[in-house]
């Protein structure tokens, strides 16, 4: 066994990645304190080849040097943009045709093992604030929401932690 290098990896570059077909999600990211999840996100995104990012509020926006720290270029490659309300973004995208659905420990909320997604539909995923989770005005828009199953003391995952196992769940779900 030995590690592949970056070359043996075969890697689109960014102007391949922006022409490539995308998973039909988008993250959506609502009042996310910290730039370094932001960053993350954009990892995330770019690493399932996902539509775009939308950062809400007071997300911060590149090209903050933390999100870049953790981002390594996927601010280049991913589509992005940044809207001051969730509301309105949420229900731009509504009419567009996509599910919209909160990752949110709530009363309703479907384990995400129990979620199902197929290539029929487009999906947005919006995370919550770090804190205080996701604005009370986007739960009555939402189609659903997910929750990680969790076993321990905590009652919570760190945003960027959760990001990455949703967003891989649905992705596998699409794409095989």
């Amino acid at each position: 066994m030995k590690k592949l290098s970056l070359k043996e990896l075969g890697r689109v570059d960014n102007e391949g990645f922006k022409k490539m077909a995308k998973t039909p999600v988008v993250l959506m990211l609502d009042n996310v304190r910290s730039a370094l999840n932001v960053g993350s996100a954009f990892r995330t995104a770019d690493a399932f080849a996902l539509e775009r990012l939308i950062l809400c509020g007071i997300t911060a926006q590149p090209p903050h040097k933390e999100i870049l720290k953790t981002a390594i270029g996927a601010t280049e490659s991913m589509q992005w943009e940044h809207h001051e309300n969730v509301v309105d973004a949420i229900n731009g995208l509504k009419k567009e045709g996509y599910k919209i659905y909160g990752v949110e420990q709530t009363d309703m909320s479907i384990p995400l093992q129990k979620f199902e997604s197929d290539m029929g539909y487009k999906y947005v995923l919006v995370f919550g604030n770090e804190v205080d989770g996701l604005s009370e005005e986007v739960l009555p828009l939402l189609d659903g929401c997910i929750e990680v199953p969790q076993f321990g003391t905590k009652h919570s995952l760190n945003v960027s932690v959760c990001i990455g196992i949703v967003t891989w769940d649905v992705v596998k779900r699409i794409k095989f």
